[in-house]
């Protein structure tokens, strides 16, 4: 195999909602996370816990966020979270859904269809590998922040070796129902779930593509 340099490996990861059925190794599964555990962290502290999950238990999983998912009682998140934004990031959130759904041609008006793409989410969109990432009992936004930079060098090191990812906060939603079937101790906080493998180009959701801001709007450099 050969691998995407670093560059080739940021400017093509993307957000992909539908994979083969077809599983990663074994092998290539424990050298993909084996680099993920470079990633920095303040004072080395490493403090990402991750679940992977695979298989029968992972369609288990998904089975049982999928019902849970349409019982707002079910929602029972481990930090807030609205989806509510301002000014820009409002716009930038819309753009993006627009986009999405033109790709899978559901128009705005139909609530239905765009709730049915929303549900998908639950499946992990049929990928056959998912990882849950979680934050250690007592640990806040700064570790938080870490396991952002655990999960981006996760999903780069992914890209590299020809595997697609889709990192979801909508998997965090339910984590009583992981904590039941993972056996996942008490106390720790799930931050999002990347579902993973690899991507099924005929999906039309696969089409989509976003854009970014330009490095004004984000950037300044002084000196």
């Amino acid at each position: 195999m050969t691998l995407l340099n670093t560059a080739e490996a940021i400017t093509q990861r993307r957000a992909v909602r539908g994979f083969l059925p077809k599983a990663v190794p074994e092998s290539l599964l424990r050298e993909v996370f084996e680099l993920a555990q470079r990633a920095p962290s303040n004072c080395n502290t490493q403090p990402w816990l991750v679940e992977v999950v695979s298989g029968a238990q992972l369609q288990q999983l998904r089975q049982r966020l999928q019902a849970a998912a349409i019982d707002p009682s079910q929602h029972r998140p481990d930090l807030p979270y609205d989806g509510r934004y301002d000014g820009v990031y409002k716009e930038r959130q819309f753009d993006a859904a627009a986009q999405l759904y033109a790709a899978m041609q559901i128009p705005r008006e139909d609530k239905a269809g765009r709730a049915a793409g929303f549900l998908r989410n639950f499946a992990c969109f049929d990928a056959p590998h998912a990882a849950f990432i979680y934050l250690p009992p007592g640990f806040g936004l700064r570790e938080a922040a870490d396991c952002g930079m655990y999960a981006q060098t996760l999903m780069l090191a992914l890209t590299a070796h020809g595997l697609a990812s889709c990192p979801q906060t909508a998997l965090s939603f339910q984590p009583h129902i992981l904590r039941e079937l993972l056996g996942v101790p008490d106390g720790r906080q799930l931050l999002l779930g990347i579902s993973f493998g690899y991507e099924d180009p005929g999906v039309a959701a696969n089409q989509c593509r976003v854009g970014r801001a330009s490095l004004t709007d984000s950037v300044r450099f002084h000196g």
